[in-house]
């Protein structure tokens, strides 16, 4: 599973950081997801979750968001990771209401640059993403995209994140990986 984001204090509350955000969600939901200190390796923060034959790897990536890729190939290239099957990429979505939670496989990028930059390195679009809505202009015209997706959540966006967003993601991201709790 890989939380699209930029690393670094200033981005941490951003809406492009949504994807991290995930992933520490999925992490600390629990006991079962605690990991020991995360590896550095593969331009990435990495969290390992073994639990029988079951491994799964949490991955930020640290390349920024518009790189994403380079760190994600490395990581497939090393362990040989089914693209298709096991590869679950989460990151925010600007053509969706704020809030809402959507599982897509094999759908182009819609202008994410993180998740171009992905297709990009691996060299195709057929795997699993997971989109979480961070819209809430009433236009676009009130202001670009891109510096749209680097403004900070409110406080108030950021309570319906953890007590409505991030449990919805939590839910697919188990039923992804098939994993009971």
């Amino acid at each position: 599973m890989v939380g699209l984001g930029n690393p670094g204090d200033k981005y941490e509350h951003t809406r492009h950081n949504i994807g991290f955000v995930a992933i520490d969600f999925i992490l600390h939901y629990g006991d079962v997801f605690m990991t020991e200190k995360p590896s550095k390796e593969f331009k990435s923060e990495l969290h390992t979750w073994v639990s029988g034959d079951k491994k799964i790897m949490f991955l930020k990536p640290q390349t920024y968001m518009n790189d994403s890729g380079q760190a994600l190939k490395l990581i497939l290239n090393f362990y040989k990771i089914d693209i298709a099957e096991d590869l679950l990429v989460i990151h925010d979505e600007v053509d969706l209401p704020f809030g809402d939670v959507r599982m897509v496989a094999s759908a182009s990028s819609a202008g994410h640059k993180g998740v171009q930059s992905i297709i990009d390195e691996i060299g195709t679009q057929n795997f699993h993403r997971l989109r979480i809505g961070v819209e809430t202009r009433k236009s676009r015209q009130e202001m670009p995209t891109d510096a749209f997706v680097l403004q900070n959540f409110t406080e108030e966006e950021l309570q319906k994140i953890r007590q409505e967003t991030l449990p919805k993601v939590w839910t697919e991201a188990k039923a992804f990986a098939n994993i009971e709790n």
